[in-house]
């Protein structure tokens, strides 16, 4: 039975630049790193960086990592100040910021939670909405 996200692997091109953007930009703790990869984390979670070619996706998948909304707007002025890339706008309710990494990983920068989110959904459904 699962229990939860183990950890995230992401396609890397560049060790060394990929290891900056997550630790000097986003703030992530670096642990290990070899020839083939790094182990970072931040809170629980755990990220690794594999050395490999990235393929580019043109979909909406992406990875949101939990921002406070006390922390939002220096944060979000602080990563956008290193010249990283923005891939979409927010418009969902809350704030939000998405950004690529070095490699074009679509991440997301976003305040709130699935309690947050689902109380929301109350008020303003989406179209076709159902309630499992």
């Amino acid at each position: 039975m699962i229990q939860g996200l183990n950890h995230i692997t992401l396609a890397v091109s560049c060790l060394t630049r990929s290891l900056a953007f997550y630790t000097d930009v986003l703030g992530f703790k670096a642990h290990v790193k070899w020839h083939g990869g790094a182990y970072l984390s931040i809170g629980e979670l755990w990220l690794c960086l594999s050395c490999d070619e990235p393929c580019a996706r043109d979909d909406y998948t992406h990875i949101a990592f939990a921002v406070s909304p006390s922390d939002f707007e220096s944060f979000s002025c602080r990563v956008l100040s290193s010249d990283v890339k923005q891939w979409k706008q927010n418009q969902s309710d809350g704030h939000s910021l998405y950004i690529l990494d070095p490699d074009g990983h679509k991440l997301e920068l976003h305040v709130g939670n699935l309690e947050s989110r689902l109380h929301t959904l109350k008020q303003k459904p989406y179209d076709g909405l159902t309630w499992l």
